[in-house]
C-alpha cells in the first residue's frame, strides 16, 4: 500500500514483511531503508543518487532525517546517527532511545520478531515513467525513516540476522505467507 498525506504531500510506502528484524548492540538499528533499482509493491523504483541532494542539503542546514514509529510524526522513537547513499541504496544506522516508552516497546517487538521492517517517508521531487509503467524516482526529499510492520520494499530490513534456526524458520514462514498474499492479490 502507498500512503499519501494531502496536507504535506508526504508519501509513505509499506507492504507485508518477508524476514524478521533484529537489534544489534542493544538498541542499535541499522540496515537499508531503500534499495536502488528494486521495484517495490507500488511499482516504484528508486534510482541511484535520488537522495544525494537532499542529504547534502540537510547536512549543510544541520538537520536530520527523523526516526519515527509507523510513520507517525507524533511518535519519534530514536535518532538516525548515519543516513547515506552507497552503491546498494539508502543505508541507515541509529539508536532507539530507551527514555522513550514507544522506543522500548519497539525494541521489545523487534527482539520478539513482531516488527521487522523499515519504510521511508518522502516527497517526490523528480520522477518519470518507464515503458512498463513503473515510476522511476530520480530525486527525493527524504523526511523520515520509520520502523514499520509492513515495509513497501520487501528487502527494507533492519539488522536482519541469520544463523539461529528459529529465526531462519520464522523468516521462511514469513516469506511463504508473503508469497501467498501476493498470489491471492494477483488472482
Amino acid at each position: 500500500m502507498i500512503g499519501y498525506d494531502r496536507d504535506t504531500g508526504l508519501e509513505r510506502k509499506f507492504c507485508p514483511p518477508d524476514a524478521p528484524l533484529a537489534l544489534a548492540e542493544g538498541a542499535v538499528i541499522e540496515g537499508y531503508a531503500s534499495l536502488f533499482g528494486a521495484t517495490d509493491q507500488g511499482g516504484d523504483v528508486v534510482q541511484a543518487g535520488a537522495y544525494g541532494a537532499c542529504l547534502k542539503r540537510m547536512a549543510t542546514e544541520g538537520r536530520r532525517v527523523k526516526m519515527l514509529w509507523q510513520h507517525d510524526p507524533a511518535q519519534p522513537i530514536g535518532i538516525w546517527d548515519e543516513v547515506r547513499e552507497d552503491g546498494r541504496g539508502l543505508y541507515v544506522k541509529g539508536r532507539l532511545l530507551p527514555e522513550v516508552v514507544r522506543a522500548r516497546e519497539a525494541a521489545a517487538l523487534v527482539s520478539a520478531g513482531a516488527i521487522d521492517g523499515l519504510s521511508i517517508g518522502y516527497r517526490t521531487k523528480r520522477a518519470e515513467r518507464d515503458a512498463s509503467g513503473r515510476r522511476l524516482l530520480a530525486e527525493l526529499e527524504l523526511w523520515e525513516v520509520s520502523l514499520v510492520t509492513f515495509p513497501m520494499l520487501a528487502e527494507a530490513r533492519v539488522g536482519a540476522k541469520g544463523g539461529d534456526p528459529a529465526e531462519v524458520l520464522l523468516r521462511e514462514l514469513a516469506e511463504a505467507f508473503s508469497g501467498a498474499r501476493r498470489m491471492l492479490a494477483e488472482g
